[in-house]
């Protein structure tokens, strides 16, 4: 009797490790393919990116000791951490090399981190240098730059030719902005996004200020 309890015990022990070893072999590939997915994500809006709006303005009033290429970006109730923040670096940066890095970080983490809230959106870090963007929004951006929609052919059916024209009229005629205007900043950037968010194929971008400047990159033509 006891032989064959014993029997069956070691049946069900090598079951259980057979189980066991199932499970792992299945979660083998599920990881790769999670680390895969992880790996080659593009990223559709950029302002959490070295490489972004958001850090090229906040580099822009570092270097000119300017506020206010970085304060279109947040909204008037979140002025006074951007101001605050950016006095304390201008303090400090140039008391050494390190002094520099680590505060310039903190001045970049602050100003997107304010921002992707203002958005709804967790703030995860500033995403490194080089971070792949979805080609839609380089070639909004690119038409920014040089004028006309030609970077947008092919990727924007003729069906919606006329509002998209519309409203990328609207962005140029508010790109030569005065910095130091920040409300006329804001003004530029809510309709740069309007024309983003149909190039991209939304209909409406009917959001809050800084929902609405969407991490895309904005082309400034600040003065």
């Amino acid at each position: 009797m006891k032989t064959i309890e014993k029997k069956v015990e070691i049946v069900n022990f090598n079951s259980i490790q057979k189980s066991k070893r199932n499970v792992s072999v299945g979660l083998v590939p599920l990881f790769i393919i999670s680390m895969f997915i992880l790996s080659t994500n593009v990223t559709f809006a950029h302002c959490d990116t070295m490489d972004g709006p958001l850090i090229a303005d906040a580099r822009k009033a570092l270097g000119q000791n300017n506020v206010n290429y970085a304060l279109k970006w947040v909204s008037t109730a979140n002025e006074s951490e951007i101001r605050n923040a950016f006095n304390l670096v201008m303090k400090v940066k140039d008391l050494s090399p390190e002094a520099r890095e680590l505060s310039e970080k903190y001045f970049f983490d602050t100003l997107v981190r304010i921002h992707r809230v203002g958005e709804g959106v967790s703030f995860t870090g500033v995403k490194p240098s080089g971070t792949p963007i979805d080609e839609k929004i380089l070639a909004a951006d690119k038409s920014i730059e040089v004028g006309n929609l030609s970077p947008l052919t092919g990727k924007v059916s003729k069906s919606d030719m006329p509002e998209l024209t519309k409203r990328f009229n609207k962005v140029l005629s508010l790109k030569n902005f005065d910095v130091n205007d920040v409300e006329a900043g804001r003004e530029y950037i809510e309709a740069y996004v309007q024309f983003f968010k149909f190039a991209e194929g939304e209909e409406e971008g009917t959001m809050d200020v800084e929902h609405r400047n969407g991490g895309h990159q904005a082309e400034a033509g600040h003065n």
